[in-house]
């Protein structure tokens, strides 16, 4: 086994204002239709679990479940990090969401994540299962930005 990254980090301005923004964020439900290859999310208190269809990467295929602690500041910013009582989980992600009021009106969206696995691969597969994720980290960023766009009326 070995351990994988990648990284998103990326930010948009919305013409919506920030309450509308926050309620779709904050919607595990929305959240799962919008991303792609996410099956569900179950919400227990500040504990939001996902669970993701098969992705195949180099050979190997994962379906994912991992469980994030949810901490939210209303309308500003949501942390999340992974549950440290499930170290069974082989994936992991972390990161933050910022709002802010952009100055000409709608809101700043901000998001840094990182997502890291634990595969059945060796270490010296490290650049190619890396370029992989990266790949289809972007691709999921993409279609989720599109469907929020499109629910929030903007697309």
């Amino acid at each position: 086994m070995a351990t994988f990254r990648a990284r998103d980090r990326s930010s948009a301005v919305l013409r919506s204002d920030r309450s509308a923004v926050w309620a779709a964020l904050t919607d595990a439900d929305l959240m799962a239709r919008f991303t792609p290859y996410v099956t569900g999310i179950d919400v227990d208190g500040d504990r939001w679990t996902w669970r993701m269809g098969t992705i195949p990467v180099l050979g190997v295929s994962v379906a994912p479940r991992f469980t994030e602690v949810m901490e939210l500041h209303p309308e500003e910013r949501i942390d999340f990090r992974h549950d440290p009582a499930r170290s069974d989980e082989m994936t992991a992600v972390e990161g933050t969401y910022l709002l802010a009021d952009h100055e000409d009106g709608g809101t700043d969206v901000s998001i840094d994540l990182e997502i890291v696995v634990s595969l059945p691969l060796p270490g010296l597969a490290r650049p190619a299962v890396e370029r992989v994720m990266g790949g289809v980290v972007k691709h999921m960023g993409s279609v989720f930005s599109r469907n929020l766009l499109a629910h929030l009326g903007e697309a």
